[in-house]
Formats: structure tokens, C-alpha cells, sequence
């Protein structure tokens, strides 16, 4: 099977508070809401108290259009990347060495905040001594379900080439996309959880040569599912300034519904049910997207600590938040012979989830 041989997690350069988030929603939607205070709340309720993104606080307040933000999401993806490329393979707390450049046969590269042709992954080849025939994977468009959705793909990789490794990078630079003059409810959510942030792993396949120190997950298995006539729970409206956050506040009632029956028959075609699973590696999509996790999966709260933590201290980052998430039951160590389950959930609306086995 393949595994998951490293993972490494980068944060861009500017920190921003709750609490800074808070004055600056306030400053820019008072004019246009009598009942702020009120709507002002969904920060507090979110259960995030600090977060990461790529440009000064003040930034955000001004107008901006689609030509700058662009700009601007390819110059800081690129070097997100290639931080995030370097620390992958250099994680020897992981890797029983650091891997060459020459060792990865692909990169999957996952964004949905931005465009770039050439795409990012090959703007990062030319910075890193990758060879020249890396195969390149570029997958756009899946928001959320994104991490997990790369790993998938690294892992269908790895099945047909046993031998190669593929790196799966992912960089969302959400902060870019905020429109100061969209005062509806779903901008106002989004800047309450949306964030910055890049990760990149290394997923190897059953024969590849790169060698561990400590028990990492393999994948066993996994499957996707697309909700039919759904493209309005959550995606991007494409507008001549950019792209407006779309955002349904059914989101945590459809998981309630959705996705309980979907992870167990997944775990049942394994043979295998929740009690089984020892590690939940979710997706913090929201306070109230892993509450309904875990009524929807009838898990403890206690499954979804690590995920609540990369919550509380990053906010929601899109696609790499799930792979945060993951790093961290990584350093956990895990014993072998457990299992866990990554799940996320995005734009379609789809899910995406891995079957895990540490061994």
C-alpha cells in the first residue's frame, strides 16, 4: 500500500488576532448592517482565536481588483511553496534521511484561490533542482476537499507506479479573495474563518526506496462522492474584481444528513466500522461543520481535538488545513496497527475520504 512518508506545514508572514479581525469587519459593514453587533458574534462563536495571511491587516481595507490579487496569490504561492517543498523532504523527524530532488517522479499541486499558467508547481521547478520530467498535476477547484482529494490522487499514483514518489502541494491564499464592498451574510462568515496557509506530502509508493524512523499511515483506501444539484452550497462567484465567497448556511445540517451514511459504507466495504477508527483526521471547516462530524459519525468531541486546535490557532485554510491536521497525528505517533480516517468536504458539494493504517 501506499504511505504517507512526511508532511510540512508553512505559514505566511502577517498574524492576525480574532479580536483585529473583529474592528476591521466593523469598520467596513456598520454603514450597511443596523444590527452588527449581532452579526459581528459569528467571530466569537467560531471558536478561532488567531490566524495566518499573506498581507498587512491594512491591506484588506482598501479596494483592490482581480489583476493585483492575482498577482499577488502567484508571488506568495511560489514562495510558500518552495518552503513548503524544501521542509517536506528534509522532515527527518519522519524521514530516516533528507530525500533528493532527483527521488519525486510527481507533483500534485492543489489550490482553488487563485490562477496561474504556468501553473504554480512548475514556476516552484524552476526555483528547486527538480528533474525535468516531473510529471505535473495541477487540480483546481476543490476547495476545501482539496487535501484530501491530492492525497487520493497521490495514492491512485503510487497503485499504478509502486516504485515513485509524488509530492502533493497545497497553498490557499484565501485573504486575497475577500471583497471589502460584499456586505452579504456569506463574506461576513468567510472572514470569520478563512485564512492562509501552505502544506506539502510526500506520498511514496509500496516499492519506493525512501526509508522512515517512526510508524507512518498507510493508505488503504479511498473514495469520493458528489451531492447532485448542489453548486450552491459552496464555491466562488467569478466577478470582474475577483472571486465572491459562496457559502450556505445549510452546510452543517447536509453534513448531519450527508455524511454519516457515506463514511460508513465506506468503512463497511473495509469491514470495518467507527469503532474501529482511532484517529479522526477531519477537515475544520468550521466549529459547526466538526459538530457535525461528530453527531453525524457518533464520535466523542474527544476525535476531533487535534482538528478543533489547528481550527482555533490557523482559522480555516481551505485545502491544506486538512494535511495540518494530519502532521500533527503524524507527531503523535501513532501505534501501528491503528486506523484513522481523513475526510473532507467541498465545493460540488463533495466529500472526499481516505482509509488510514498506521504501520
Amino acid at each position: 500500500m501506499p504511505k504517507i512518508l512526511s508532511v510540512s506545514n508553512v505559514l505566511p508572514p502577517y498574524e492576525v488576532k480574532q479580536k483585529e479581525a473583529v474592528e476591521l469587519t466593523r469598520s467596513l459593514f456598520s454603514e450597511k448592517y443596523k444590527d452588527i453587533e449581532r452579526l459581528l458574534k459569528v467571530f466569537q462563536n467560531g471558536d478561532i482565536e488567531k490566524r495566518d495571511v499573506c498581507m498587512p491587516l491594512e491591506w484588506y481595507g482598501k479596494k483592490h481588483d482581480f489583476e493585483e490579487r492575482n498577482e499577488l496569490y502567484i508571488q506568495h504561492a511560489v514562495t510558500l511553496g518552495v518552503d513548503a517543498v524544501q521542509r517536506c523532504l528534509s522532515e527527518t523527524s519522519f524521514l530516516e534521511t533528507e530525500v533528493d530532488y532527483n527521488q519525486i517522479d510527481a507533483i500534485i499541486f492543489v489550490s482553488s484561490t487563485g490562477i496561474s499558467t504556468p501553473s504554480i508547481e512548475a514556476r516552484i521547478m524552476n526555483k528547486l533542482p527538480f528533474h525535468d520530467d516531473v510529471k505535473r498535476i495541477p487540480l483546481w477547484g476543490l476547495g476545501c476537499a482539496g487535501g484530501a482529494a491530492g492525497i487520493s490522487r497521490a495514492y491512485e499514483y503510487c497503485m499504478a507506479f509502486p516504485k515513485e514518489n509524488v509530492l502533493v502541494l497545497s497553498i490557499e491564499l484565501c485573504s486575497l479573495t475577500f471583497q471589502k464592498d460584499d456586505y452579504s451574510k456569506s463574506n461576513l462568515v468567510g472572514v470569520s474563518l478563512f485564512s492562509d496557509g501552505a502544506a506539502c506530502a510526500l506520498v511514496a509508493g509500496e516499492q519506493s526506496e525512501i526509508a522512515v524512523n517512526v510508524p507512518v499511515p498507510s493508505i488503504v483506501g479511498t473514495t469520493s462522492k458528489l451531492m447532485p444539484d448542489s453548486e450552491d452550497v459552496m464555491g466562488w462567484d467569478v466577478k470582474n474584481s475577483g472571486l465572491y465567497v459562496v457559502f450556505s448556511k445549510s452546510i452543517p445540517a447536509i453534513i448531519t444528513d450527508w455524511l454519516g451514511p457515506f463514511v460508513h459504507e465506506f468503512l463497511s466495504s473495509y469491514g470495518l466500522n467507527k469503532d474501529d477508527i482511532s484517529h479522526f483526521v477531519a477537515h475544520p471547516g468550521g466549529k459547526k461543520v466538526l459538530t457535525a462530524y461528530e453527531k453525524a459519525l457518533g464520535f466523542e468531541s474527544s476525535m476531533t481535538d487535534i482538528s478543533r486546535d489547528v481550527l482555533r490557532n490557523h482559522g480555516n485554510m481551505s485545502s491544506p488545513t486538512v494535511l495540518y491536521v494530519l502532521k500533527r497525528f503524524m507527531e503523535s505517533k501513532p501505534s501501528a496497527g491503528e486506523y484513522g480516517i481523513m475526510a473532507a468536504l467541498g465545493p460540488g458539494f463533495c466529500g472526499e475520504l481516505l482509509l488510514l493504517k498506521w504501520d
